[in-house]
């Protein structure tokens, strides 16, 4: 199991934007695919304290539920980057 977890809605082009990050840098996470419906999400709103995607979760972080892809990408980068 990775340490991110990306909690994401296929077809979403925010959650490709972080995908393609995640996979820039060639970074090791899971998906847990979230229900289309925003009533449903009740899992992704237990972690972040919303219903939106993408949302990551970095265990060796202790990020616990980041939302908004561009802080997210821009995390990524500052974290796991050419710059860290």
């Amino acid at each position: 199991m990775a340490d991110i977890t990306m909690y994401e809605l296929p077809g979403c082009p925010y959650c490709a934007k972080v995908r393609s990050k995640l996979d820039e840098l060639d970074l090791e996470y899971d998906t847990i695919e979230v229900p289309r419906s925003h009533d449903d999400r009740t899992e992704v709103e237990a972690v972040s304290g919303q219903t939106g995607v993408p949302v990551i979760v970095d265990e060796a972080n202790g990020i616990d539920g980041m939302s908004e892809s561009d802080d997210i990408v821009e995390y990524l980068e500052e974290t796991y980057g050419g710059a860290a």
